[in-house]
């Protein structure tokens, strides 16, 4: 076991500082809806994005004449060209284009994370692009859920079981994490009706209430690019960029 890496899952940003491990793979997953926006947006050509924690930044690159996705709880502020929908992130909108990006949970997640080897955004969208790059790196990883304002929640935990229960199909890999054995089996209790599973998540409901739920089901679809978004000093770029 010694010569195999780790996979710990940190549930939340409360509790990142006690999992840090600047050696480790970071893969930031919001499921609803950063980190599966973030995967569209290169889907559908864009060309960077900028992370960015604070609405005020976000207006200051607004006033410099940037594209900006900016939203607190869900919702579009007023100062932005749209929110945090996959669905925004249209060619028409996004293609070479370089975006700067505010959410309530994944874009401060991306900045915490910043310090280690590589930070990576997931989601079910490129799933399996994500497993076959961290078995072929043989470096410890670390899933962290970007939660719902340091919360716990159900979405982000259930797909980062789905991922360490991948991982470990790899001789490359354990864990002796609680929070990641703890994943699994939430994924194994959903993964036969996700959908249906994921009704219970509060922020499912938050979204529905604000008529911003008809992502849903894209947001849990597997394996609709090979695309891997990874920081690049203040940039999220193209894996496949990376070393340009």
């Amino acid at each position: 076991m010694t010569d195999k890496k780790k996979i710990e899952v940190c549930f939340t940003p409360a509790t990142f500082p006690y999992f840090k491990n600047d050696d480790a793979i970071v893969v930031i997953i919001d499921i609803l809806r950063a980190t599966s926006a973030i995967v569209t947006a290169f889907m559908n050509g864009a060309r960077q994005i900028i992370p960015v924690g604070t609405l005020e930044e976000a207006m200051d690159y607004k006033n410099r004449g940037f594209l900006v996705a900016a939203e607190r709880d869900g919702i579009v502020r007023d100062f932005a060209d749209f929110g945090n929908s996959p669905y925004n992130f249209t060619p028409e909108r996004v293609k070479n284009n370089d975006i700067v990006y505010s959410t309530t949970n994944g874009t401060n997640c991306i900045m915490m994370a910043k310090e280690s080897y590589r930070v990576l955004i997931g989601a079910y969208l490129n799933h399996k692009a994500l497993i076959d790059y961290m078995v072929s790196e043989k470096r410890d990883v670390l899933i962290f859920c970007a939660g719902w304002k340091n919360k716990f929640n159900l979405e982000d935990s259930i797909y980062a079981g789905s991922l360490v229960t991948d991982l470990l199909k790899s001789d490359e890999f354990f864990t002796e994490c609680d929070s990641a054995h703890a994943s699994m089996d939430l994924w194994s209790i959903a993964k036969d009706n996700l959908m249906g599973y994921i009704d219970k998540a509060a922020h499912r409901h938050r979204l529905k209430r604000n008529n911003l739920d008809d992502v849903m089901e894209y947001c849990h679809t597997f394996n609709q690019t090979d695309i891997i978004p990874v920081l690049k000093g203040k940039y999220l770029v193209e894996l496949s960029n990376f070393n340009d």
